[in-house]
């Protein structure tokens, strides 16, 4: 079997400076922190981040989380999220001109992602039609109601998070942290989880795995159990 399971740092090794990274997690839950740390220990620059939002920054003597830690080192060139209005270090990088942020309505995130896992051309969706969001994309007229193509969205590595998952990669994620972990492990060149618990191929039953491990290369084990 091909060896996966790695540290954080070896396992993040290769992403470098203007890599394309999507992120899973929801402000936080079902991020992959201990990939986020190791990506600061590496100082990696001028990165594209691809995830639902800008994390949290840190607040009353507590740290900040998810891709809060990456903005607040400067590490993000350009955010694609959805929900950005948390951490004020975006608006502070957009104001100033260090920080390019494209918003995506968050359904319509979601799809362009899975569009590039399922190998689609895009997607069509009504979505932000009339609105500035429609600005410089193609519009389809179907059945006499208007749709915007959206074109799938992928990256070069995936940062996932797992509460649970074996030694080849098959994974699941519990309640909340499912998120955008699933359809993200299926749009990246290179997916690496950090999960929970890891355990022997075939020490679960199949059923109780979500993503398939064929499409995980790396594996991070030592994940701390999320607490909300």
């Amino acid at each position: 079997m091909i060896r996966k399971i790695m540290t954080a740092d070896e396992a993040v090794a290769d992403i470098n400076d203007g890599a394309s990274v999507m992120v899973g997690g929801f402000l936080g839950t079902g991020t992959p922190e201990i990939l986020m740390d190791a990506l600061v220990r590496k100082g990696v620059k001028h990165l594209t981040i691809i995830c639902n939002d800008g994390g949290l920054p840190a607040k009353d003597g507590k740290p900040a989380r998810g891709v809060g830690k990456l903005l607040e080192k400067g590490m993000v060139d350009h955010l694609i999220a959805s929900h950005v209005g948390m951490n004020p270090l975006v608006g502070q990088g957009m104001n100033d001109g260090t920080l390019k942020c494209t918003l995506v309505p968050q359904g319509t995130l979601a799809e362009r992602i899975r569009a590039a896992g399922a190998g689609l051309g895009g997607v069509l969706t009504p979505t932000g039609v009339g609105t500035m969001i429609a600005e410089g994309k193609e519009t389809l007229t179907i059945d006499g109601k208007e749709y915007l193509l959206e074109k799938p969205l992928k990256a070069e590595f995936a940062l996932c998070r797992a509460s649970e998952c074996d030694d080849f990669g098959n994974f699941r994620c519990n309640l909340a942290t499912k998120n955008f972990n699933g359809v993200m492990a299926l749009a990246a060149d290179t997916v690496i989880i950090a999960s929970e618990r890891i355990i022997k191929t075939g020490e679960n039953h199949p059923d109780d795995f979500v993503v398939p491990g064929i499409f995980v290369d790396r594996i991070v084990g030592g994940e701390m159990p999320w607490l909300i």
